[in-house]
């Protein structure tokens, strides 16, 4: 264990979302927290609607949090209830943790640099035509930073053309890489030539373990197949891909990535990567 002077006080982080019922990331928080010697716990707040956002994020300040996390959908609508956001927040149009300094919150995004080292454990990404399954919160950040690593093209697949075409000019915009929107309609046809392709959508989560509809025969064995799915750790989307051949990458190694950033960013220690793995194999009954 490492030389960590216990809290004086107990110290309570939270994320604001819904639905979190599956997200195993409170259990994961807690058994670092413990690992370390800290009197810290993480509680799942789930905030119904949109009109009771304002009143979360105020929450915490009142309350005293020492740090929260923000998952879907309230990554882009959270922002204006901000007293700061920092450049990737800015530039992204997102935000999925604040850190809280003289009762201060401070808007940060790193849902993409989760993405981007889970990644390249399985394949590098320079050069890589990019295709992404949904943009919300979580999609547009994780297309900007596919971007910023050096991907070479991008399509952004959603049902609505003015949430993709807003995402793909928003990619060009930070990062000059070509990016095009392309139409949702019944079975996805994946583009000739991808290198990568993401689920960023909610399909495939726990209980309900939909599919996500693509036409696999239009998906070589070469592609690498992600997803951004917490729980379970292999979806269907990524049990699909697996018996096709295709290397996967699952959303479990996506959260501990970004998990340890957001426990350094807000308890100073850097952990041990096996300390996250295993807490969440554990929260995940594995």
């Amino acid at each position: 264990m490492s030389n960590v002077t216990l809290s004086p006080q107990k110290q309570m982080t939270t994320m604001l979302g819904h639905p979190v019922a599956e997200n195993p990331i409170d259990q994961m928080f807690d058994e670092v927290y413990a690992h370390y010697g800290l009197r810290w716990q993480f509680w799942k707040c789930d905030v119904t609607s949109e009109d009771k956002i304002a009143a979360a994020i105020a929450g915490i300040r009142a309350l005293g949090f020492a740090g929260a996390a923000i998952t879907v959908p309230y990554k882009i609508v959270s922002i204006p209830h901000l007293d700061e956001a920092d450049d990737d927040v800015r530039a992204i149009g997102a935000v999925n943790y604040m850190t809280i300094k003289n009762g201060r919150l401070i808007g940060h995004n790193n849902d993409g640099k989760g993405v981007i080292k889970a990644i390249q454990k399985v394949t590098p990404i320079k050069g890589k035509r990019v295709v992404l399954l949904g943009a919300g919160g979580a999609g547009r950040a994780m297309a900007v930073e596919l971007a910023w690593a050096g991907a070479s093209h991008l399509t952004i697949i959603t049902r609505r053309e003015s949430q993709g075409t807003e995402v793909a000019q928003t990619v060009t915009k930070a990062s000059g890489v070509p990016a095009e929107w392309m139409q949702w309609s019944g079975e996805v046809l994946v583009p000739d030539n991808t290198d990568i392709l993401m689920n960023a959508t909610h399909l495939g989560a726990a209980p309900e373990l939909e599919s996500v509809p693509v036409n696999w025969e239009s998906v070589s064995k070469s592609t690498t197949v992600v997803d951004v799915i917490t729980n379970p750790r292999i979806t269907p989307f990524l049990k699909t891909a697996r018996d096709k051949g295709c290397p996967v990458v699952n959303g479990v190694e996506m959260l501990v990535q970004l998990a340890m950033q957001i426990f350094e960013e807000w308890t100073g220690i850097k952990p041990d990567e096996a300390i996250f793995q295993r807490a969440v194999a554990k929260a995940l009954g594995e």
